[in-house]
């Protein structure tokens, strides 16, 4: 049975320039376009730390949806939700979990095993579950106790550039995160002090949602001598973004994890080299032979990897082959949007009990 209405509970601004909110924005137009009604709910942007008020708001708004309307809801809110009250929800449930809140990195121990035990909690009652990669997949199964019949892998869509790339000169190193310490910015800079010898210029791009943290980098930009040769780009348009990954010459992204990691997309099918860390879903986003992956949290490493792709023409043109190669070869938003309506058709078929 096809499921022809639902709806996507996104918490806060729906344009936000993030992986997460450009994978639901994405998924709402899509699944539109393949003719499921979708309304979509504008929970409060407070999550994954609602105060109180907030979180009776969502919840009201959770309770209008009708019982027979399948309700999406966002991983950045769904896991922090308060779990009685998520298993008073009539419409059948949709998780969508990008990655689990409680991997975030720089929380405090007592905070992530709150969200831990909010998230496993939740995902109980939720009749499926939507993950884009084989590795939140897998966490989800071995961490989680979710089963893995009622899990859906619908890996983000990719569009192709609109223009054939033009690097600049001196070689642009573009990474693309927002600035929070998960995203590793502040081992980039580290690296990146460590290739002063050589020629190139680099941008960052992302939102401060981490204003403590936007300010540390501001500051280690400074104390490392790198105010002339990188740039903290904050958050720009799509249009912008576009211009520089068909500007670069390599991408450098040196997360500590990665539920997935659209920008990685973004780089393979702008033929780009990539350079990042073994963490996460990473290894099964990035080909091997399409970038350099080093450990987490190692300035040095990643030094090395730059020194490598950076002073050798020949490996900067293999891997950006691959790259190019790899891309090609990606979904479409379409074929995401084709997986989670799957999602929506299996809650019809559910018989067996959630919890």
């Amino acid at each position: 049975m096809t499921v022809r209405r639902a709806a996507l509970a996104v918490p806060g601004d729906l344009t936000t320039l993030t992986g997460g909110y450009i994978y639901d924005r994405r998924l709402l137009h899509e699944l539109r376009a393949q003719g499921v009604e979708v309304s979509h709910i504008a929970l409060p942007g407070s999550f994954p730390a609602p105060p109180a008020k907030d979180m009776d708001i969502a919840f009201n708004q959770l309770a209008k949806v009708p019982v027979e309307c399948p309700v999406i809801i966002d991983g950045l809110a769904f896991g922090a939700l308060d779990p009685a009250r998520v298993a008073q929800v009539r419409a059948p449930i949709i998780a969508l979990i990008h990655h689990p809140l409680a991997l975030e990195n720089g929380l405090e121990a007592a905070r992530a095993q709150d969200l831990y035990a909010s998230e496993r909690a939740n995902l109980a009652h939720a009749a499926q579950v939507v993950v884009p990669s084989p590795h939140t997949a897998g966490l989800l199964v071995s961490d989680y106790g979710v089963p893995a019949g009622r899990i859906h892998i619908a890996c983000p869509g990719t569009d192709r550039p609109a223009t054939p790339a033009r690097p600049i000169d001196p070689p642009l190193i573009l990474s693309v995160g927002i600035q929070l310490p998960r995203k590793g910015h502040d081992v980039l800079l580290r690296a990146l002090a460590q290739i002063t010898d050589l020629d190139w210029r680099a941008k960052i791009v992302g939102a401060p949602l981490d204003a403590t943290y936007a300010q540390d980098l501001q500051d280690l930009r400074q104390s490392l001598g790198l105010t002339d040769r990188v740039t903290l780009t904050g958050q720009i348009d799509y249009d912008a973004l576009g211009a520089l990954f068909g500007s670069a010459s390599l991408f450098a992204l040196a997360t500590r994890f990665e539920g997935y990691g659209i920008v990685f997309d973004e780089a393979l099918v702008h033929g780009l080299p990539i350079i990042s860390c073994a963490a996460g879903a990473v290894p099964d986003t990035v080909p091997a032979d399409a970038g350099l992956l080093v450990p987490p949290d190692a300035p040095d490493a990643f030094a090395d990897a730059l020194r490598q792709v950076l002073g050798n023409a020949d490996l900067r043109q293999n891997l950006a082959t691959a790259a190019q190669t790899a891309g090609h070869a990606l979904p479409s938003w379409q074929d995401t949007a084709t997986i989670v309506a799957t999602a929506l058709a299996a809650i019809t078929q559910q018989e067996t009990p959630l919890t």
